[in-house]
This record gives C-alpha cells, structure tokens and sequence, in this order.
C-alpha cells in the first residue's frame, strides 16, 4: 500500500468530525448577528427539505404543500404558548405531531394521485392552510400573526440568543442526518429503495407501497412541524406569510438543488437557495425600484425549470463528475429523481 493511500485511510475518519467542530466554532469567532440567523436559516430549512429528500428522492412523492406543514408547526407553538400557556417543550412536541396527524388524514387519498396531479394536490393544500391562517382571525391573529411567543427553554436553559439558537438548530440538523442515515440502511430504507426503483416490482415482492410512501409523508411532514415549531420559538411571533405558496417552492427547489438520493444534498440545496435568496434581495431592488419580494418565486421557478432540463441530478453530484471525468453524466434515471432508478445514495 502506498504513502498516500495509508494517508488517506487514516485522515478519512477525522475529516467530517473537523468540518463539523470548525462549522460548529463559526459564530464564536464571525462576530455577526446577521450570519448567525442565515446559518440558523439554513439549519431549519434543511431539516424541511431533509423530510422532503425522502419523499421525493425515496418514495418519488413531489409535494407542493409543505409550506402549510411548516406553518402548522409554527402555529402550534404560537398558539399553545401564547393563548393556552403550554410549557414549551410540550408545544415543540405538539408541532410536530400536528403536521403529521394532518398528514396521515390527507395522505391516502392524496398519494393516489400520481405525478401531476400529485403537484397540483398538494399545492392546493398548501394554498388552503395558508388561506386559513389568514382568514381565521380568532385563532391565527389573521394576516398580523401572533406575536409574544416565549423563548425555548427546558430546565434552567432558555435560548434567548442567536448563538444558542444556532447550536440547537444545528444539534437537531445532525440528529436528523444521524436518523435518516440509519433508516436509508434499515429494511424500511431498503423496502422504499426497491419502490424506488420500480413500484410495480416491489409490489410484486409483497411490498406495501402505498402505506410506505404514506409513512414517507407523514416522516416529511413531522419533520416539517419541527421545523416551524423551531422558527417560532426562534423569531417568537409568526404571521401567514412565510408559510405560503413562496415557501413550499423553494423547500422543493431546494431538493432538487442539492440532489435527490444524495444524502447531503438537502443540507447543499437549502444553503445555495438561502444564500441567493439573500443576494436576490439586495439586487432586485437595485435593477427593479420599487420590487418587492414577489420577484423572487419567478427567478426560482425559472432555475426550477432550468435545473429540471439541462441537470436533473442536482448539483450534490458535481464532485463526483468533477472526481471521474471519465464517466458518463448521469441522467434522470441515475440521479434518483421521480422517474429514475436509484435509490438514496450517502455520499
């Protein structure tokens, strides 16, 4: 064995340790207040999109709704703290039960759909939820939300600080990751990858696909609430309009971003959308006077489409391109999109 291959044997293990302890020490050392709340942006949307990658990179389930998931756990913390005086840890845990308890009354009848439609579906249901946390005013506080939400705490520990936030957030995100990479090599991860590869196949083999993919709709949902339970906590008010139709595309361009079947591709695809999120903020107004935040789901759409055209695969498999020129460029099929035939890949 060569110099170089022993070296590289014994630096692997240690190389995703020191990325996460140095990605972990950035806000002791950026003293910004701003860089802090996009990282801790970008830790509760890649917690969505994680839920989605297994929706949609798994189960090849496309859904347009989790804008309205996101905000029933928002609005499950929001109104369990504010009105009915919950102890925050319990309604943490009651917003991610709600999104998926809806989930599982609205998921049998909405996976019959099939591709499509299945879009068109869940786009109606998150328009719906949106609608409802406008309109029910008694409840929702209406267009102008909720506000005096109490900081997360348990014990003597309050996280009233973006710092702390951000090592909670990002402390959940590596859960979530530690999870889900379990699940991909359980016998439920590999019952979804043979729906994956072929539905009509796994049926065949005794598979239950519909209660699988509604297993992987309600997983997506749950995570989801835990998300918008978090966000509330973190902002302490919520008002309808992150949680409409706006924000269900970018988790979706997010995936797709970042890659479906790739295991970091949800944490690449919600970092690359937040950052040019931030950037379309600042430039818009600059060629656009007067634009406001409307613009943005149009350059969105327009990369959606792009990306759906010249790279289906996500961006998560340009290293592995950029590694092996030599190979060919995978296709849809390859890159485990709706429609392909691979699986959920941990890179």
């Amino acid at each position: 064995m060569g110099r170089n291959k022993i070296f590289t044997k014994i630096k692997k293990p240690f190389l995703w340790p020191a990325c996460v302890v140095l990605f972990m020490a950035l806000p002791l050392v950026v003293d910004s207040n701003y860089i802090t709340s996009v990282l801790i942006v970008i830790g509760l949307y890649t917690i969505i999109v994680q839920g989605l990658g297994i929706l949609m990179g798994y189960a090849g389930q496309v859904s347009f709704g989790h804008g309205g998931f996101f905000g029933l756990g928002g609005y499950a913390v929001a109104v369990l703290t504010t009105r009915y005086d919950w102890p925050p840890v319990l309604a943490l845990l009651a917003a991610i039960a709600l999104p998926g308890l809806v989930a599982a009354g609205i998921g049998r009848p909405a996976l019959k759909l099939r591709e499509f439609y299945l879009a068109l579906g869940t786009m109606g249901f998150g328009i719906l939820i949106h609608t409802m946390f406008n309109e029910a005013g008694k409840l929702t506080g209406g267009p102008s939300g909720i506000a005096g939400i109490p900081y997360l705490s348990t014990g003597g520990l309050v996280f009233d600080s973006d710092i702390k936030f951000f090592y909670l957030v990002w402390a959940v995100v590596l859960l979530v990751l530690f999870g889900i990479n379990n699940l991909i090599r359980s016998r439920v991860g590999r019952a979804l990858r043979a729906i994956r590869e072929s539905e009509h196949a796994a049926e065949t083999a005794g598979i239950d696909t519909g209660k699988l993919k509604l297993k992987a709709f309600i997983f997506s949902a749950l995570l989801a609430g835990l998300a918008g339970g978090l966000y509330a906590f973190y902002v302490t008010f919520v008002s309808p309009a992150p949680f409409g139709f706006n924000a269900s595309v970018q988790f979706v361009l997010m995936a797709v971003v970042g890659g479906l079947g790739t295991f970091f591709g949800p944490l690449l695809g919600a970092t690359l959308v937040v950052l040019l999120g931030e950037f379309l903020r600042w430039a818009i107004p600059l060629v656009i006077p007067g634009a406001g935040g409307e613009y943005e789901i149009v350059f969105f759409g327009l990369i959606l489409v792009l990306l759906m055209i010249y790279r289906p695969e996500g961006l998560g498999t340009l290293g592995k391109i950029l590694t092996s020129p030599g190979k060919k460029k995978p296709g849809a099929a390859e890159a485990g999109i709706p429609g392909g035939g691979r699986g959920y890949e941990v890179n």
